[in-house]
């Protein structure tokens, strides 16, 4: 994951690049054609919710023929739903039981099993080991004549374009968005959403704000395009994420305060907006207007396992900002 520089006295933002997460990193899925078993397995995702996506994986698993290549494929997306709850352990036993069919399976389980087999790896803060994986993917995905094709290869330059070293992601990632720029397929066209946001993010970082809120904005429009509802509330974030940057404060705060508003209307409230609205407060230097907007996103990011996991400092100044005891 890339960071974004902050000045010394702003709260510590998880970079929120796709994919998700770690959660928002995939293109949005559209409908599987019938003879598309990869795309029909990748519609059981559900990245908020790791957990549930495993008890779906594990059932579709249960299904499958024994050492078939449709149980092979749904057992590396098992792997996947385990990385995402940091269970690596188990993700690693998982593709260490698909690793001794690989050479007798198409290439599109090689491909999926490199990519999770270095999403494992990334995820695990062992970036340097990962990259050689979605290399290996990447070169894999060549001999990939299924029908889909396209997406896995672009997924491959993407994860490239995340773990890569910092002076080499820039390029990776321009090379994703031209693939699935140029391709056919519309589920590979699908992500270049996640491409520009990962491309906005690779220039906030160098200090280039004025680029990376122009590509979030272009992010923005093709989510707005696609009606994808949940990505374009999360582009939006973005988008204010780089006004603040370029100094546009009052119109960063407006749309955080408008997603906010309609979170709180769905009951589903978003540690990461309030603590973007503190991050407004602190840039205006009003840190009293900072203090309940931190201790609410404190009180929604401190069970997150992810932040814990990777960002303990960000907790600590959210619960110093916002005037809580850590905890």
């Amino acid at each position: 994951m890339i960071r974004p520089r902050e000045a010394p006295r702003a709260i510590p933002i998880r970079a929120r690049r796709a994919a998700a997460a770690l959660l928002c990193f995939a293109p949005a899925l559209l409908a599987a054609t019938a003879d598309d078993f990869s795309a029909r397995l990748d519609a059981l995702w559900d990245f908020e919710a790791p957990a549930v996506s495993e008890a779906r994986f594990r059932a579709a698993l249960a299904r499958a023929a024994p050492k078939s290549r449709d149980a092979a494929e749904t057992a590396t997306q098992v792997a996947r739903s385990l990385s995402l709850q940091r269970k690596f352990a188990a993700a690693d036993a998982i593709l260490d039981g698909v690793a001794p069919a690989l050479a007798a399976l198409p290439a599109r389980v090689r491909v999926r099993y490199l990519l999770e087999r270095g999403r494992t790896r990334n995820s695990s803060g062992e970036p340097a080991q990962a990259v050689p994986l979605f290399e290996a993917a990447l070169a894999a995905s060549q001999r990939d004549a299924q029908d889909g094709a396209d997406f896995y290869r672009v997924d491959a330059l993407h994860m490239l374009g995340i773990a890569a070293p910092e002076a080499q992601q820039l390029d990776w990632n321009l090379k994703a968005l031209a693939a699935a720029g140029a391709s056919a397929d519309p589920r590979a066209r699908g992500w270049r959403g996640s491409l520009l946001n990962n491309l906005g993010w690779t220039y906030h970082a160098k200090g280039d704000y004025a680029k990376a809120l122009d590509l979030w904005q272009q992010a923005l429009a093709l989510r707005e395009a696609a009606g994808d509802t949940g990505r374009v509330a999360f582009a939006r974030w973005t988008v204010a994420r780089g006004l603040r940057s370029v100094g546009r404060l009052d119109e960063a705060e407006a749309i955080q305060r408008s997603l906010a508003a309609a979170m709180e209307a769905a009951h589903a409230p978003d540690g990461a907006v309030y603590e973007e609205l503190a991050e407004i407060a602190l840039a205006r230097n009003d840190a009293k207007a900072a203090m309940p907007w931190a201790a609410r996103a404190y009180a929604l990011l401190k069970d997150d396992i992810r932040v814990n996991a990777n960002e303990p400092g960000r907790l600590a100044r959210l619960a110093e900002v916002g005037g809580v005891t850590a905890r």
